[in-house]
């Protein structure tokens, strides 16, 4: 891999605010979402990595180079991973920041065949976000069984099994929207900020 600064455009001495800035900007201008249909979507999917991995790399580095959770702070890819792999970092992201049709979207475009236990895990947390609760409890479901000792997929689930209301049909599952981005919201956050 080139030097992650130079990736970025910045160099050693800069501020994790300059890095961040420089990230964000080049995360604007190659995201794969605006070369949807076009035929460079390819290259800028490569360069959306390469920038993924730099700046995964910049923050582990900065972080003393220890796990827990440098490679959940990194990367807008959202085929470059999570805890350890960096592959859905920007699906995280985007339901993070509320941007669930964003993410679906890019879960979406995963090929059958890359469907692993997060995959499922996130999509649920997708459709449990646009009140699909039913759907969203098969997949969440499949994620555990896929990696049963996996503790956040297990605790989400706990959760929506424990959620007032839920099993009931329709979009209503008693639970009000703000409610729904809370546990969403509680769910990230425990995740990333482990």
């Amino acid at each position: 891999m080139r030097d992650p600064y130079e990736v970025l455009g910045v160099s050693r001495s800069a501020t994790d605010d300059e890095i961040k800035n420089a990230y964000r900007t080049l995360a604007r201008k190659y995201h794969p979402d605006k070369y949807t249909d076009n035929p460079l979507s390819d290259l800028a999917q490569e360069k959306m990595q390469e920038i993924n991995e730099a700046y995964d790399a910049i923050v582990k580095e900065r972080r003393g180079g220890a796990g827990g959770g440098a490679g959940q702070q990194g990367g807008y890819t959202g085929y470059t991973g999570h805890a350890g792999s960096g592959r859905f970092a920007d699906v995280r992201r985007l339901l993070a920041a509320n941007r669930y049709m964003d993410a679906e979207t890019l879960l979406d475009g995963v090929p059958a065949a890359g469907r692993d236990a997060e995959w499922y895990y996130l999509k649920g947390m997708v459709l449990y976000r646009k009140g699909w609760l039913d759907d969203a409890l098969n997949h969440v479901q499949r994620a555990c069984q896929m990696d049963p000792y996996n503790q956040e997929y297990r605790m989400f689930l706990n959760r929506m099994n424990g959620a007032r209301g839920y099993g009931s049909t329709g979009s209503d599952n008693g639970m009000c929207d703000c409610c729904c981005s809370l546990l969403a919201a509680d769910c990230l956050c425990s995740m990333c900020c482990r």
